[in-house]
């Protein structure tokens, strides 16, 4: 790693970690100022992995666009496709089948936990513990493995489409999905025996970074950041969305607000999906997986023989779904935090404005305070407790 060191008054030193920090999680940049190995002041520099996601929304139909989603949290992507449809749907007041709907939350939860695998070892493999960044490898292949079955790709899934999802699920793949839960819930268990206990992982996580429950809303955190100080608030059981409400679960609370608090909250998270995936799979209806009704959105063709669209004969073109002239802000649960768009509307069939509201990227903003009178080693575990990820960040 290349840090370059310059010196200022008072014996103060100016260091640049990143932009390409092998444990930053994305490209990220600090430069802190240390007094020694204590942490004076600390700036996070970012930017390095924006791509203009929100203007290239104000020039696609919403089909189109969704296979840029996926690139913003690229490890819930998931989450990033159930907001691009739930917008329109909210707008156009289009029903989802019940069984799209059980299908969506399968797939919101299996994607929870995959992102708070790939979390859960790269933090460990921050503060010292190499071993658990192997094992969380195994669980892993195994639920992108079922993503595949179902959707055809394990990462950009392009899965959820306005008014249900593109394809069922196929034969067997239910039974697949049950012996996984099973499966995982000895998995967690191998992880709380190897860290949660461990007493050079406690020495490293207690009572560093510390978020009080008011200060946490003060700053806008979400997700396991605010859960883990105190606040009980979860998108699933506030907002209702989807068919959450028909299964019993429990949302993960610490009141302590430190990275410790962080690791059993999201730890606590990965069992609760599970019980959600095994009730869900359990009492999945029958009928469609796709609401047909919303096809009669597509606007007529003029059938003009010089027209645009005989350009391209062979292209198969992208329903066009018109927005009304409405705006509206919707939100669920990621991983990471609340994940938001707002959306306006223009009659047309791309949205006016896209705006995104990230989770990491408001979560990232408390680094500052966080790491001011820790000691160098501990912006480590810090930033890897937010758990940000650099492509939502910059989006």
């Amino acid at each position: 790693m290349n840090v370059p060191v310059t010196r200022t008054r008072k014996g103060l030193m100016i260091v640049n970690m990143g932009p390409h920090h092998p444990s930053m999680h994305g490209v990220l940049r600090l430069i802190v100022t240390l007094d020694g190995e204590d942490v004076i002041d600390c700036e996070p520099i970012l930017g390095y992995l924006h791509r203009g996601m929100e203007k290239i929304a104000e020039n696609r139909t919403i089909i189109q666009y969704l296979p840029y989603v996926t690139r913003w949290d690229y490890l819930a992507t998931m989450f990033t496709e159930a907001i691009t449809v739930n917008g329109p749907e909210l707008l156009g007041n289009i029903q989802v089948p019940k069984r799209a709907s059980y299908i969506r939350v399968i797939m919101l939860e299996l994607s929870r936990i995959a992102s708070h695998l790939l979390w859960l070892g790269p933090f460990m493999a921050d503060i010292g513990g190499q071993t658990p960044f192997f094992y969380i490898f195994r669980e892993r292949e195994l639920v992108y493995d079922l993503f595949e079955a179902a959707t055809g790709m394990r990462m950009m899934h392009n899965y959820f489409r306005i008014g249900g999802v593109a394809a069922d699920l196929p034969h067997g793949w239910i039974d697949k999905c049950l012996d996984f839960c099973d499966y995982f819930l000895t998995g967690v268990a191998e992880y709380q025996k190897l860290i949660t206990r461990n007493p050079i992982f406690l020495e490293r996580v207690e009572g560093i970074g510390i978020v009080g429950a008011e200060e946490a809303i003060n700053w806008g955190l979400s997700g396991p950041m605010l859960r883990a100080s105190g606040g009980q608030w979860d998108l699933r059981k506030v907002d209702h969305y989807e068919c959450y409400d028909e299964f019993d679960w429990e949302i993960q609370w610490q009141k302590e607000g430190d990275s410790l608090a962080r690791y059993l909250v999201r730890i606590g998270e990965m069992t609760e999906s599970i019980k959600i995936i095994q009730q869900a799979l359990e009492r999945i209806p029958g009928g469609p997986y796709e609401n047909l009704e919303n096809r009669h959105f597509n606007r007529e063709r003029d059938g003009e023989w010089h027209d645009f669209e005989y350009r391209f004969i062979s292209k198969k073109t992208s329903p066009t779904f018109e927005l009304p002239k409405q705006e509206l802000y919707v939100r669920v649960e990621a991983p990471k935090g609340e994940l938001g768009v707002f959306l306006i509307g223009d009659q047309g069939g791309f949205p006016w404005r896209w705006k995104i509201r990230p989770p990491g990227f408001i979560n990232l903003q408390i680094i500052s305070q966080l790491v001011k009178r820790m000691k160098l080693a501990d912006i480590m575990t810090i930033l890897g407790s937010i758990d940000i990820i650099m492509g939502e960040v910059d989006r």
